[in-house]
C-alpha cells in the first residue's frame, strides 16, 4: 500500500519550516519512501523572534501562539499542495519545539494540529514526543524507526543540523542520541558576523582554533554521560553558551566558529570510535542535515577519524530527511504500529505515539 504524505519539520536551528512531500510504500513490511518534491519556508523575524521567546511568555501568550502557528503550517501545507498539484493522504508534523525537559517529564512543540486540520481539511499526525517522555523516555531521537526501516547499507546515521544525532545498531542493540550541538551554535556566530549562517565553512576557515576554549567546551559533562540522552535550546542557554561569553570579548568571531566547528568535529569523532571500539576504519556513516555542506566541518570531521563520512547526492535527503521520516513516523501512527523505540530513548517500552486529528478511515 502507498501513502502520499507531507512531512513537516522545524527545527531548533530556526531556518525554516521544512515541508516534504513524501510516497511512503508498504509492501508486506518491507517500506520504502520516495521524496516527491520539498521545500523550506525560511522563517522571517516576527517568527523568529516570536518562537524564540515563547519559552518567557504567559500562558497565554503560549496558547495562542500553538493555535496561530497551527494555522500558519496548515496555510503553508494547502499553498504547497496547490502549488504541486498533489493529492495528500495525510499530514504529518513535528511542530516546533519550545521545551524539552525530559528528565522533568517535559516536552513541548507548539503547532496545533487541530488548526492545521481546521485549514487543510485532511487528516493530521502530530505531537509525537509525549508519549515517549511520558514513559519515561528522552522523547528523541525518533528518527531512529526511519533509519531502521528505510535504510541500509550504512553502519550509522549522522545528522547535522541544529543539533547533532547519531543512530545506529551495534552489536543487534540500537544506539541513538545527541552529541553535540550543532548549527544553532554555528548559526548564531554567523549572525554575529550579518550572515544566516557560515555557507561551506568560509568563516571558520579562515579563523583559527582557541584551545582553551576548547578544552572547556569538550570538559562540559553532558559529554560523559552515556545514552540515552537529549539536548535543547535550554541547555544551550545554561550550559553551553556562558562558558563561550567568558572569553568571547577577546576573540575574533571568526575564531569562535573554528572552534565550536573543531568541538563539533571532536565530539562526533570521539562518539563515533567509543562505538566502534577505537576501530572506525571503513565504518560508513550516512551524513545529512544542513552541517553537511559545511565544507570545513566535514574536513575537520575527517581528521578526527578514519569512519568513512557518505554525503549523498540527492539533495532532498540530506535537507529534507528529518521531514521524511516524520512523514513515516505519521503513517506507522495511523496503523498503529510502534513508531518510538526505548533502545534509542531509554523509555520503559515501545510505543505507538501521536495524536490524530481528522478521519482516517480511508487509511486503514
Amino acid at each position: 500500500m502507498k501513502y502520499n504524505v507531507l512531512g513537516i519539520m522545524s527545527g531548533t536551528s530556526m531556518d525554516g519550516i521544512d515541508l516534504a512531500l513524501c510516497e511512503i510504500s508498504d509492501n508486506d513490511g518491507q517500506w520504502s519512501y520516495k521524496i516527491i518534491a520539498a521545500e523550506t519556508t525560511p522563517y522571517d523575524s516576527k517568527w523568529r523572534i516570536r518562537l524564540s521567546q515563547l519559552r518567557k511568555q504567559t500562558p497565554l501568550v503560549y496558547v495562542k501562539t500553538d493555535t496561530f502557528y497551527g494555522h500558519y503550517l496548515g496555510t503553508l501545507a494547502k499553498d504547497f499542495i496547490a502549488k504541486h498539484n498533489a493529492t495528500v493522504d495525510l499530514i504529518s508534523s513535528h511542530g516546533h519545539t519550545v521545551f524539552h525537559q525530559p528528565d522533568g517529564s517535559i516536552t513541548a512543540q507548539v503547532g496545533s494540529g487541530a488548526a492545521i486540520h481546521a485549514v487543510t481539511g485532511l487528516p493530521v499526525a502530530c505531537d509525537f514526543r509525549t508519549v515517549d517522555v511520558a514513559l519515561g523516555g528522552q522523547g528523541a531521537p525518533l528518527v531512529p524507526v526511519g533509519d531502521q526501516h528505510l535504510f541500509s547499507g550504512y553502519d550509522a546515521f549522522l545528522n547535522i543540523g541544529g543539533f547533532c544525532n547519531i543512530s545506529t545498531k551495534h552489536n543487534g542493540t540500537i544506539e541513538a542520541f545527541d552529541v553535540c550541538p550543532g548549527n544553532i551554535i554555528l548559526n548564531r556566530i554567523a549572525r554575529n558576523l550579518g550572515k544566516d549562517y557560515d555557507e561551506n565553512g568560509e568563516i571558520a576557515l579562515t579563523g583559527g582554533i582557541n584551545y582553551d576554549l576548547l578544552k572547556d567546551l569538550n570538559n562540559i559533562d553532558y559529554y560523559s554521560k552515556e545514552g540515552p540522552k537529549s539536548l535543547a535550546r535550554e541547555w544551550i542557554n545554561s550550559k553551553f553558551w556562558p562558558i563561550v561569553r567568558e572569553v568571547e570579548k577577546q576573540n575574533k568571531q571568526e575564531d569562535l566558529m573554528k572552534t565550536l566547528a573543531d568541538h563539533i568535529a571532536g565530539q562526533i569523532a570521539k562518539t563515533i570510535d567509543k562505538i566502534t571500539n577505537n576501530q572506525p576504519d571503513g565504518f560508513k556513516v550516512l551524513v545529512t542535515g544542513g552541517g553537511a555542506y559545511n565544507g570545513t566541518l566535514m574536513e575537520l570531521l575527517r581528521t578526527h577519524t578514519d569512519a568513512e563520512f557518505i554525503v549523498p547526492e540527492d539533495k532532498n535527503l540530506i535537507e529534507y530527511k528529518e521531514a521524511m521520516v516524520f512523514a513515516f513516523l505519521g503513517v506507522l501512527r495511523v496503523k498503529n504500529q510502534n513508531n518510538t523505540y526505548s533502545q534509542a530513548t531509554g523509555a520503559s517500552r515501545d510505543a505507538v505515539s501521536g495524536a490524530l486529528f481528522g478521519d482516517f478511515s480511508s487509511l486503514n
